[in-house]
């Protein structure tokens, strides 16, 4: 059972408390995927989860049990004694689990899970489990042609109706791979961490700036990444909306279970919101884009030379508002936008902020510092201003976006109930 103190427990919450008071029992089978268990372990832990393994016969030849100990702190499993160790992880008491994660999970495993065939370690704890109401999830790992067997295929379905949830798999190579570690704390978060609160919720989300062409390959843009918009999306999905991201020319991959709209340029994003409101009824929209506010008035059609070329002007022109156009569009949408400013005290970003909420008839302004470090801009990290209609401003210290995109739903969650 988990140990109080060890040293490699000083990783704990280090990227944020979500899985706190958590318990997460790790399932290892015998895939060579194992590898990858210390770090979906790690990871859990850094967002407050406790970590306990149970390893099944075939996993101690890919993995040493002391490596998961390392990793989690806490003793492993490798068999079953008079401690009835799978009914004092699983079975039905006020201490049992909170999630049984099967990382990685073999063909052999899954269907022997599926016929209710309790000969591991492992397959007695997530037969207790299911007895005992504990949610499961399981994360393959295996060749293709395994994967792709129609008994295997029978095996998760029948789980899968269950309500056995499976992360999963990559198909790479011909393999079946294991999720990634981010996906599968993502799984987890989604069952343990986050409210539902947004169930119901239609939400639109733009992210990453957009580009504004002077010729076929020179452009003009912002700095952003994308990561805040993403963060947002993700974030608003992990709590239950049905999310669209009209995402401009980011650096961070986008959520796989949103609806994506790609553009490029800003008129692209402006076009790709209109429609959007024109055609579906939206709760919120979340303007979280580095949109360019400026575009060349004339995009030259060809590469402009450089070497005869001593200088070269280029004039610009407003690029169409798309906050501006919003509430026009759908009058009761919950609008919120951003402001980034560059070097200016917190009264001067508060009162540019709200002024630019006024005008453009919004809900909520999150307003920044790009020019701070660990702010803005390609970091993993923001500091927030929120202010309200009525210029309350909320002050969310610097933290990693992930975090900060669910105070900031948090915050917009309790407008949207008094309004």
């Amino acid at each position: 059972m988990p140990m109080d103190t060890h040293p490699s427990k000083d990783i704990v919450e280090s990227l944020g408390v979500e899985l706190r008071g958590k318990l997460i029992v790790l399932c290892i089978t015998g895939s060579v995927a194992a590898v990858q268990s210390p770090e979906i372990a790690r990871l859990l832990m850094r967002h407050g989860g406790e970590v306990v393994t149970v390893f099944s016969e075939a996993a101690h030849e890919i993995i040493h049990p002391y490596l998961m100990e390392w990793a989690t702190g806490n003793p492993v499993i490798t068999m079953l004694t008079g401690k009835i160790e799978h009914v004092a992880l699983a079975g039905e008491h006020a201490e049992k689990a909170d999630l049984i994660l099967v990382a990685p999970a073999t063909t052999n495993t899954i269907s022997k899970i599926a016929m209710g065939i309790d000969d591991t370690p492992v397959t007695s704890t997530v037969t207790t489990a299911f007895g005992s109401g504990i949610p499961i999830v399981i994360v393959p790992a295996m060749h293709a042609s395994m994967y792709k067997h129609p008994i295997v295929r029978e095996n998760i379905q029948k789980l899968e109706k269950l309500g056995v949830e499976f992360i999963g798999p990559r198909m790479e190579e011909g393999k079946a791979k294991i999720a990634t570690p981010k996906e599968v704390l993502k799984t987890v978060l989604t069952k343990l961490a986050r409210p539902a609160d947004l169930a119901g919720k239609h939400v639109l989300v733009t992210a990453g700036p957009t580009l504004e062409y002077i010729d076929p390959v020179r452009i003009v843009t912002s700095k952003s990444s994308g990561r805040m918009g993403v963060e947002l999306a993700n974030a608003a999905y992990e709590r239950g909306a049905d999310v669209t991201l009209v995402y401009g020319h980011g650096k961070i991959p986008p959520p796989e279970k949103v609806r994506l709209i790609q553009v490029e340029t800003t008129q692209e994003m402006y076009d790709a919101v209109t429609n959007e409101l024109k055609k579906s009824n939206y709760d919120i929209l979340i303007a979280a884009a580095a949109v360019a506010d400026w575009t060349p008035q004339t995009r030259q059609k060809e590469k402009v030379p450089t070497a005869d070329t001593k200088t070269f002007s280029v004039t610009f022109q407003p690029t169409p508002k798309i906050v501006d156009a919003v509430k026009n569009l759908q009058k009761s949408i919950f609008l919120v936008l951003f402001k980034a400013e560059h070097g200016v005290t917190d009264d001067e970003l508060i009162t540019r902020a709200y002024n630019r909420l006024v005008s453009a008839k919004g809900d909520l302004i999150v307003a920044n510092d790009v020019g701070r470090p660990g702010v803005g801009f390609g970091t993993a990290t923001n500091e927030l201003f929120l202010i309200d209609k009525k210029k309350k401003v909320i002050h969310i210290s610097k933290t990693t976006k992930t975090e900060a995109a669910h105070k900031l739903l948090d915050v917009m969650l309790k407008l949207l109930q008094k309004k």
